[in-house]
């Protein structure tokens, strides 16, 4: 059975110029998208323990029942 790489080939190969160019810019899309869902998800996990001081305290503790 064929990898799925290779049947996207296949199909690219298919494809007019003009199309690949399409093809290209949307996955220079995906790849743009990830990277900053993942700096995103490195910046929050980066920035949680100096706010845990901060969120885990007894004057809120009321809220945490929310």
């Amino acid at each position: 059975m064929e990898s799925r790489v290779q049947q996207l080939i296949k199909k690219l190969e298919h494809l007019p110029s003009g199309r690949l160019s399409e093809v290209e810019d949307f996955i220079d899309f995906l790849s743009q998208k990830d990277r900053e869902h993942h700096m995103r998800k490195d910046f929050a996990q980066g920035a949680e323990a100096p706010f845990q001081k901060v969120w885990d305290n007894d004057d809120d503790s009321v809220y945490d029942k929310l």
